[in-house]
């Protein structure tokens, strides 16, 4: 698994925002959309692209397009907020969806909704959840996804601890790349990131109302 940490001043300047405790919904929500916009910029560098003549006011020119766009899928609730940034970088992606509370008891995830397509063998997918924590969510959601013929998955987290990002590579899954603004030292004892940003989910949207014993 390559591990991408995007080493740029805005970025920077953008986690610090969510970082801070300050930091009230709606500018939050500005910050984490300023951020995955970069984050999606980079990891589609390397993405193949056609070439095709476009016409200007003054000729004709070589233009470029995504050979193949991506189908990006976000883990809500918290992943939901990374989703227009995508778009508005790749306005031709498609969407699924795969949805997950956490356990505040057991800190493991507790899937209720899924939405993919039957087939992804051959494309290109994009997984993306502002944090990268345990790895609970992010493995189950892989494997879901290959489940599906999914292969070199690009991962999209804002912030990633070490624990994570080792249980991601440990998995076996097929994880091309992970793309991410900062990777933090570790997890405290409700497994929250340190020092990480708190509730990616909260801060995006407010206290969540789900009573998992429904799910």
């Amino acid at each position: 698994m390559e591990i991408v940490e995007v080493p740029h001043p805005l970025v920077a300047a953008r986690l610090t925002i969510m970082r801070d405790a300050r930091t009230d919904n709606a500018a939050f929500r500005a910050a984490l959309a300023d951020l995955g916009a970069m984050l999606i910029y980079e990891a589609a560098r390397d993405l193949p692209v056609e070439n095709f003549d476009v016409t200007t006011p003054v000729a004709v020119a070589e233009g470029r397009r995504l050979a193949d766009p991506p189908i990006i899928v976000p883990i809500i609730r918290a992943g939901l907020g990374m989703v227009d940034p995508a778009l508005s970088m790749i306005p031709d992606a498609q969407v699924g969806f795969i949805g997950m509370a956490r356990d505040e008891k057991t800190h493991e995830p507790v899937p209720y909704l899924e939405a993919l397509p039957e087939d992804l063998a051959g494309r290109t997918v994009f997984l993306v959840d502002p944090m990268l924590a345990t790895g609970g969510s992010l493995i189950h959601a892989l494997r879901l996804l290959a489940d599906r013929g999914a292969t070199g998955i690009t991962v999209v987290c804002m912030v990633s601890a070490v624990p994570g990002v080792e249980a991601v590579r440990d998995s076996g899954l097929p994880v091309g790349r992970l793309v991410t603004a900062t990777i933090d030292p570790s997890l405290n004892e409700d497994a929250y990131i340190v020092p990480g940003l708190g509730d990616a989910g909260d801060r995006l949207y407010g206290p969540r109302n789900i009573d998992l014993s429904d799910l």
